[in-house]
């Protein structure tokens, strides 16, 4: 842990990090899945969805930028290279066969609910440990992610 004038105790900053560590993972994978989507849709629906993926990607890049920058707040160090990355995400590897349209969106929906639910559980874990700051952080990650949920399952068929 870095030197910091940060008054929460040192071991809740250290516990957060450690829990926001595969989140960060997590958050970056997410945003490069959204793009091996939004670079290889086809179909019909080719125009809304290569805008709504390239829109998650987008969200993702923020939601790493938040999560990296309260890593260091707190005096840890975010770990986000590409081998790092894939060492410690715990999201589930995008389906690189899918070629259908919707096999993209189900695919992108299922990698947004796996990564909300696990943010999600960050907020009370964040919580009990005493750090209010990063459970809004990650309400606030929740939030967004819900919603980009509900815009990628708007094209989903099997949703009614």
């Amino acid at each position: 842990m870095h030197t910091t004038r940060n008054t929460l105790p040192e071991a809740t900053r250290r516990t957060i990090c450690e829990l926001l560590a595969p989140r960060l993972a997590d958050a970056v994978d997410l945003l490069t899945q959204a793009k091996q989507a939004h670079w290889t849709v086809r179909g019909p629906n080719f125009q809304g969805l290569h805008e709504v993926f390239d829109g998650v990607a987008e969200q993702a890049q923020e939601w790493a930028d938040l999560l990296a920058e309260r890593i260091v707040q707190l005096g840890g160090t975010p770990v986000g290279t590409v081998r790092s990355v894939a060492a410690a995400t715990t999201l589930p590897e995008y389906p690189l066969a899918v070629v259908s349209w919707d096999g993209h969106v189900s695919a992108v929906a299922g990698v947004l609910a796996d990564f909300g639910g696990k943010i999600r559980a960050a907020i009370d874990r964040a919580s009990s440990a005493g750090d209010q700051v990063t459970a809004d952080l990650c309400t606030e990650i929740c939030r967004e992610v819900d919603k980009q949920l509900w815009l990628v399952e708007a094209h989903d068929a099997k949703i009614k």
